[in-house]
This record gives C-alpha cells, structure tokens and sequence, in this order.
C-alpha cells in the first residue's frame, strides 16, 4: 500500500503536469517573456559559460608561480587576462577580418555576372548532353537573387556604422544590454567559488540529502561536459576555418578568407555542418572554375580526414562521449524541432543524457550483482 504522503505527491504532480498541457500556450508565453526579460544575464551567463575554462587555466597558472601571500590575486587576475585575451579577439575579428571579408565579397560581387555567365555555359552544356530542355537549367533568378543577397551583406559589413547611428535606440539597447551581460558575467567568473558553494549549501538546505545529492552530481556532469564540448568545439572551428583558409589560397586567393569562414562558421554544426559549408563553398568556386571546385572539394575531404582523426580527437577529446549514431539522432531531432539552436545545443544535450543514463545503468547492475 502507497503511504499517503507518496500519493499525495503523485496527484500533485499529475495535477501540475495536467495543467502544463492544458495551458501550453500560456505557460510558453510566460517562458519567453521571461527569456526576453532576461535576455542581458542570459547573454552574461553565456559569456561566463564560454571564458570558464580560459579563466580556469589562468588562475591555476596564476596560483601556481604566485607567492602564498598573493594568492588571493589569483582568481581576479585570471578574470581580467581572459576578457583581454576575448577583446584583443574582438580587435582582431572587426579591424583585420571583417574588411578582409568585405573585400572578398565585393570581389565576388564585381565578378558575379561572369561567375554566373561561366555557370551557365556549363549547364546548358549539361543539359545538351543529356538531352533535357535548357530552361531547366536557366539560373538567371539564381544570379539576381544571389546579387541582392551579396549586396546586402556587403552593405552591413561596410555600412555599420551609418546604420547604427541612425538607429540611436537600437544602440541604446545594445550598449545596455552588453553592460549588463559584461557585468554580469565578471561577477560570475569572479565570485565562481562561492557561488558554487552558496548555491550547493541552498541546494543541501532545502532538499532531502539523497535529491540533493543527485541534482548536485547531475550538474556537475552536465557543466563539465557541455564545457569541454563549447571549448572543444569553438577550438576545432578556429583551426578547421584557419587551415582551410590557408589551403584555398593556393586555389582561389581572393576567396580564401570567405571559405575559410564559411567552414569554420559551418563546422560549430555537427555532423550537418560539414556537408553545408563543403556545397557553400564549392559552389562558390563552381562559378569561378569547375577544375578548382573539384580540387578544392579534394582538398576538403582530405582536411576532414585529418580533423576527425588527428585534430577533433586531440582538441574536443572525451568530452562528447556520444556514438555517432546517437550523435546523428541528437542533431537530427534538435534540428527538427528548434531549428539552428536545436542543432546547436542538440549534441551536449543528448551527451549528458546519454553519460547519465549510463552511470544510472551501471550503479543498477552493480547492486544487483551485490544483492
């Protein structure tokens, strides 16, 4: 017989999970509200998220070669070296990368109606060969289409400034917001130790030791690995983008810095990510060269070949620990129902999950081996 504070329970959260459904709508438009509301600390603690391992390794340098009587230096010396180290790449991504990027594509754009011109030679040469009607094959909508897009583009890299001068509220907006996250995010970094250990002295107070116990384990694996995973991850981006940057400069020069960001942007999507920035970029060159299209997807594979045995390994490591099919499935179903976030934040999801269920599985067989 269920003692009646378990039935209790039972029909409480039956009845919440009851009204969770009947209210759907209601109870996601307080969710957003929220989100929205907090978007600023949501931002900061992103920020922190992603400079937590930076920050991390500083302070054991720092504590390792400071004196015991500055040891308390540590931990603020560590904060402050890793927002430099995220400025100076802030500096470097507007002042040396977005001209460079600018120029690219108003190299492609001067070019474009030859590009196309090419591209279409080749199609109806295609389409003569196996004997299908040529306005199959008619990319003129493509060409206007692609136009307007680099136009735009090329108008947000090389026009920002006007931009943001007209909309004065919306910068407004965004320099509070960035205040707010900045702030935010150093108070985490700063205050990490105590925070940790007010939040899992609240945590011990307020719930039985066994609850209290388990929600500490779980968040201490969900935050170990969707760390290594964030850190890997933007790592394996950097290095893939700057290596395929470097190769295509022997292929196409002037496109070189346009690929290599393609790539290293496409490569923070699993498993969907690679696939995407290879047609990108191969049909970029596709309407310069065929013959550099070809060997510029030769030279791809190959790089793949080495990141997913030499560099992935080394850089992202264990810290996924996910099989490949249940990788695909994560990414999959991610994607289907929340779009570029879900295949974002799909594959450390199902990585917790899976490492839970795991130990979970283990500590089962184990007491019943002892039993």
């Amino acid at each position: 017989m269920p003692r009646k504070k378990d039935l209790m329970m039972l029909i409480t959260y039956a009845a919440i999970l009851t009204l969770a459904i009947v209210k759907a709508d209601v109870l996601w438009s307080a969710v957003s509200l929220a989100v929205r509301s907090s978007r600023p600390l949501l931002i900061g603690l992103i920020i922190a998220f992603v400079l937590d391992r930076p920050c991390s390794f500083f302070c054991r340098r720092y504590r390792r070669n400071l004196g015991v009587r500055f040891q308390g230096l540590a931990r603020p010396l560590a904060v402050l070296t890793a927002y430099l180290v995220l400025l100076s790449a802030v500096v470097v991504l507007f002042s040396l990368l977005l001209p460079q990027l600018a120029m690219s594509l108003q190299a492609l754009l001067e070019g474009l109606s030859g590009y196309m011109a090419n591209l279409q030679a080749l199609m109806d040469r295609l389409a003569q060969r196996l004997d299908w009607a040529p306005a199959i094959l008619d990319l003129s909508g493509l060409s206007s289409g692609l136009e307007g897009l680099l136009g735009s583009l090329l108008g947000r890299l090389t026009d920002t400034a006007g931009q943001v001068m007209v909309l004065t509220e919306g910068l407004f907006s965004l320099l509070v917001t960035t205040v707010i996250a900045l702030v935010f995010s150093i108070y985490l970094l700063a205050g990490k130790e105590s925070l940790l250990s007010q939040g899992r002295r609240l945590v011990e107070a307020y719930l039985p030791h066994p609850i209290a116990c388990r929600l500490i384990r779980v968040t201490h694996i969900s935050s170990e690995i969707c760390s290594g995973f964030v850190a890997g991850q933007l790592a394996e981006a950097c290095i893939l983008g700057v290596l395929c940057a470097l190769g295509t400069a022997f292929i196409q020069a002037d496109f070189a810095l346009l690929i290599g960001t393609i790539i290293g942007l496409s490569a923070l999507i699993p498993v969907a990510g690679a696939y995407i920035g290879a047609l990108l970029s191969a049909f970029l060159l596709l309407m310069v060269s065929p013959v550099r299209a070809v060997i510029f997807l030769i030279f791809l594979a190959v790089l793949q070949q080495i990141e997913g045995s030499v560099i992935y390994p080394r850089v992202v490591g264990a810290s996924i620990g996910l099989p490949g099919i249940w990788v695909l499935a994560a990414v999959t179903v991610g994607g289907g129902l929340f779009g570029l976030a879900g295949l974002l934040l799909s594959v450390p999801a199902a990585s917790v999950a899976y490492t839970l269920l795991r130990l979970d599985v283990r500590r089962r067989l184990e007491d019943e081996a002892g039993q």
